[in-house]
This record gives C-alpha cells, structure tokens and sequence, in this order.
C-alpha cells in the first residue's frame, strides 16, 4: 500500500495525513467523548471525498462520479450509524446505495463476471459470515442482511475482477478497498450481533476508513484504460 501511494503525485501526503487524524480524533471520540467522534466521523469520510473531488479530475468521470457517489452515501450512513437511538437499518440502507455506486463505477473498468473465482471467493466468505451471525440475527433484520451482504460481496469481488483485468495501481487499490471493507463490515456485524467485544469500535473504524481511502485513492491513481474485457 504504501509503495502505490508514494508513487502516486495525485493525492499528496496532506491529504492522507489530515484523513488519518481525523480517523484518529473519531476513534478516540468513539471511547472517550461522544461530540468528538460526531464531530469527526462524517469529517473524516468528507476528507476523502473532497481528495477525491479535488485530484481524482483526470480519471474516467464516471468512474469518478460513481466513487463520489459512494462516499457521499457512506457519509450519510456514517450519521446513521452513530446517532442516538437504533438507526441501524437507514445506516444499513446508506451503505447498501453506496456499495451499488462503487459497484457501478467498478463495473466500467471490467466486465460482469469477466473473471468467475472472486466472485465464487466472496461468497463463500460471505455464507461464512451470515453462517455466523444468523442464530443472532433478528428475524426483521434477516432479508435486509443477506441483501446488503450479497452486495457489498459483489462490490468487493468486482473490485478484484477489475484488477485480474487490467492490472494498475488504480485497480490494484480498489480491489484492497474492497477487501478491507467486507473485513470492517464483518467485524461491524458480529460485534453488534453475535461476540462484542470491546476493540471493536477501532477495529470497524480503522478497517473502514482504510477502505475508503484506497477506493479514493483508485479515482487518484492513473489508470490506463478499459481492460480488455471491460463493458
């Protein structure tokens, strides 16, 4: 990872560095004090947004477009998710709106299914994770669950079809976003639902902006085209 930062010029160090404090300042806020981490939380998504809006100008638009998308959504479930009270499924909701604009936007650099094992890979991963948490799933929760799990899988597995496709620092960091997402959603949903446990908070927050910030850093990184196979 850091190898494909440095050797990008489009996302300059202040960039990453300000996205890191303020992940770490809502981190700390998570344990210590509420305001800091309202305050911080949606901060730290916008931060890459705003990275992304501001040196990600010559990728593909709608490619960009669709990231943007993304983490604007996620932005919005990042709200849902630490207000008070159970707004679990609008957060739940956001992210699902979000993961189908990255997958949108992934789907541009390489064709449905143009590679089959990362789909096959991710789902197996993903029966692995429901397998875990079903017994513990409230029973309204269960179809919405499966949805968002089966879409953040594709998201992910499309992710790394891209990057078998045409393999580029761009698609190479898109497809470890993805990854780190489904380990940060995994984490979420078996510390809500079946083992908290007590680093989870950093865990999920860690994992997460991680996540975004390699799929930001896709829209940063010259790609050099469409893939042979892409749509």
């Amino acid at each position: 990872m850091n190898q494909m930062v440095d050797n990008s010029m489009a996302a300059p160090r202040a960039w990453l560095t300000a996205v890191a404090v303020a992940a770490l300042l809502a981190i700390a806020g998570a344990y210590a004090s509420p305001w800091l981490h309202y305050l911080f939380k949606p901060l730290t998504t916008l931060l890459i947004v705003a990275m992304v809006w501001r040196h990600g100008r010559a990728a593909e638009p709608g490619y960009r477009r669709a990231i943007v998308i993304g983490l604007l959504l996620s932005t919005c479930g990042d709200v849902f998710l630490m207000l008070p009270g159970d707004w679990f499924v609008f957060g739940l909701g956001s992210f699902l709106c979000a993961h189908i604009a990255y997958l949108l936007g992934l789907a541009r650099r390489a064709r449905w299914f143009a590679r089959g094992w990362p789909y096959l890979g991710y789902a197996l991963l993903a029966g692995a994770v429901l397998s875990v948490l079903w017994a513990h799933l409230p029973g309204d929760l269960r179809v919405p669950v499966i949805v968002y799990v089966t879409v953040l899988a594709a998201m992910a597995a499309q992710a790394a079809v891209a990057w078998r496709c045409a393999r580029s620092q761009s698609t190479a960091l898109a497809a470890l976003g993805g990854a780190f997402f489904v380990a940060s959603d995994a984490t979420l949903a078996i510390d809500r639902f079946a083992a908290p446990f007590g680093a989870a908070p950093a865990v999920v927050l860690a994992t997460y902006w991680i996540a975004q910030t390699l799929i930001g850093l896709s829209v940063c990184t010259p790609h050099p085209g469409k893939a042979p196979h892409a749509a």
